[in-house]
C-alpha cells in the first residue's frame, strides 16, 4: 500500500538495508522456524502456533516480553509475491492485544546487491497510529525487529565476543574514544600501536599500525559509520585482508559495562576462515582493556 493524502497521517514506517540476498531475507519473513529467531523488539522470543503463507492464511503467534507478559497474536496474509512483497492483516477477533490492528505492507528490494525492507503499517485512524506510538514504543520496536533480523541473517558472517568490564561505561568509551588510552590497549598480547588519524564521528576516518611482538607492521584503516556515546560505535574496517563491519555496544548492567564487539564478514567463508584466531585475539584484547581500566 503506498501512502496517499487519505493513508499519510495513519501510517507508520520503518526501513531497513540487509547485508544478505533478498531471497534469504524474505524466508526470514515466512518460516515460523526462522521467525522464531528474531520477530519482536529487543528481549521478546516468540512462540508459532500455527502458519500458513499464503492468502487467506493464518499465522498465529505469541509474543514472550522480557517482563513475563504474554501478547497473543494473529496475521491474516492479503497478498504473498516471493521474495518481493507481503501484505498482512494484524487482528481481527481472534486476537488479544489490545486491540491493535494495523494493515502491513512489507516490501523487499535489491539495492546495490543488498535487501531493502521497507515496514508500512497502516492504522484505522491518526489517533490509533499515535496511540500505538505512544503506549507500545511501536516505532522503535519496529527498528528493533529488523535489528534483529540484521543481526539473524548475518549469522554465519559475525563473529562476537562480550564481556562485562567493572567499571561505568563513560569510562569504558572513553578508553576507546580517547586515542590516547586506546594505543595503550587495542590489540592481542604483544602488540603496540602507532595512532596517524583518530575522527571520532561518521564520516570520520581511524588510521593506525598495529606493530606485532615479532617486528611486523600491520597498517590499519577504517571509516566511522555510527557514533553515539556512551552506547554504541560502528565502523568499516577497510584494510584488504580483513575485511569487516565492526559494531561495538556499551551497556550498562548495575553499574558495570557489558561490551560487546560485533564483526560481520562479506562472506561466511571469511568469517570462517579468520574465526580461529580473532576469537582468541578479541578475547585478548578484553584482557589488556581490563588491565588498563583497572591500572587507571
Amino acid at each position: 500500500m503506498t501512502a496517499t493524502r487519505d493513508t499519510a497521517d495513519r501510517e507508520l514506517v520503518v526501513t531497513r538495508d540487509f547485508d544478505a540476498p533478498r531471497a534469504l531475507v524474505f524466508d526470514a519473513w515466512t518460516d515460523g522456524k526462522h521467525l522464531a529467531n528474531w520477530w519482536g523488539p529487543n528481549g521478546f522470543t516468540t512462540t508459532t502456533h500455527a502458519i500458513d503463507v499464503r492468502p487467506g492464511g493464518r499465522w498465529r503467534f505469541v509474543m514472550h516480553g522480557p517482563d513475563g507478559r504474554d501478547y497473543q497474536n494473529l496475521i491474516t496474509y492479503l497478498e504473498v509475491v516471493r521474495p518481493e512483497r507481503l501484505v498482512y492483516r494484524h487482528g481481527g477477533g481472534e486476537a488479544e492485544l489490545e486491540g491493535v490492528t494495523f494493515q502491513s505492507t512489507v516490501t523487499f528490494e535489491e539495492v546495490g546487491g543488498k535487501t531493502r525492507v521497507t515496514m508500512r503499517l497502516v492504522f484505522p485512524t491518526a489517533a490509533e497510529r499515535d496511540r500505538v506510538v505512544r503506549e507500545y514504543g511501536a516505532e522503535e520496536g519496529g527498528r528493533q525487529t529488523l535489528a534483529r533480523l540484521a543481526e539473524y541473517v548475518a549469522a554465519d558472517r559475525t563473529i562476537t565476543s562480550s564481556r562485562v568490564f567493572d567499571a561505568p561505561r563513560e569510562r569504558v568509551f572513553a578508553a576507546f574514544g580517547d586515542p590516547e588510552q586506546l594505543r595503550r590497549w587495542w590489540g592481542p598480547n604483544g602488540f603496540t600501536n602507532t595512532c596517524h588519524e583518530f575522527d571520532l564521528r561518521p564520516g570520520g576516518a581511524w588510521r593506525h599500525v598495529m606493530h606485532g611482538p615479532d617486528g611486523t607492521d600491520y597498517p590499519n584503516a577504517a571509516a566511522f559509520v555510527e557514533v553515539a556515546p556512551p552506547a554504541r560505535v560502528a565502523f568499516d574496517h577497510l584494510d584488504p585482508v580483513h575485511g569487516f563491519r565492526m559494531t561495538m555496544t556499551f551497556d550498562d548492567e548495575a553499574g558495570k559495562t557489558r561490551l560487546t564487539w560485533r564483526m560481520v564478514f562479506a562472506s561466511a567463508e571469511e568469517a570462517g576462515r579468520v574465526r580461529g584466531f580473532v576469537v582468541p585475539a578479541n578475547e585478548q584484547n578484553f584482557d589488556r582493556l581490563a588491565a588498563h581500566l583497572a591500572a587507571n
